[in-house]
């Protein structure tokens, strides 16, 4: 797909969300089925995941870990994102590779120390592109991937999150 395309296909989109802006509203939804043991069944729109306890908190191994979902989730929106953004403002990516990798104290995880904050302490995201992009087409690509990806601004910006039991 080449800039035009790319335009031509968002185009008539940018013009509804601006004419009405709640069309713009969208609810995504993912469900899990708690699973045997510790774990549960995601079901991912072409796979089924199922998550576990990571081997640092007792888990064998042989189920995905949460945060390598959160991280996996990450490099497929910021690769989405950028490979979007190049196409924009015509940059030709010949081939790239997306990583992210976050460091986890799991002393907080398991409650064997209150002071221990759960969750990342920090997340490395990268980008190794094959293109012909200068140094300041580069950075401007970086930094529209960045306001753009949905996953990194949604970490970014702390969203808050409404938690409930439901019984049925």
């Amino acid at each position: 797909m080449n800039s035009e395309e790319l335009r031509s296909i968002q185009a008539p989109l940018k013009d509804k969300y601006r004419t009405e802006p709640e069309s713009a509203v969208i609810t995504l939804r993912a469900e899990g089925k708690i699973g045997e043991g510790i774990s549960c069944k995601v079901e991912t729109g072409s796979a089924l995941a199922e998550a576990g306890l990571h081997p640092a908190t007792g888990g064998d191994g042989s189920l995905a870990c949460s945060g390598d979902l959160l991280l996996e989730a990450l490099v497929a929106c910021a690769g989405v994102t950028l490979s979007s953004v190049a196409t924009a403002i015509g940059i030709e990516l010949r081939k790239g590779t997306v990583n992210a990798e976050g460091d986890l104290d799991f002393k907080g995880t398991l409650a064997v120390s209150k002071e221990v904050p759960v969750g990342f302490r920090n997340i490395r995201l990268s980008f190794q592109l094959d293109c012909d992009a200068g140094e300041e087409k580069k950075k401007t690509l970086l930094k529209l991937t960045e306001r753009y990806c949905v996953v990194l601004q949604t970490i970014t910006s702390a969203t808050p999150v409404d938690s409930e039991i439901i019984i049925p």
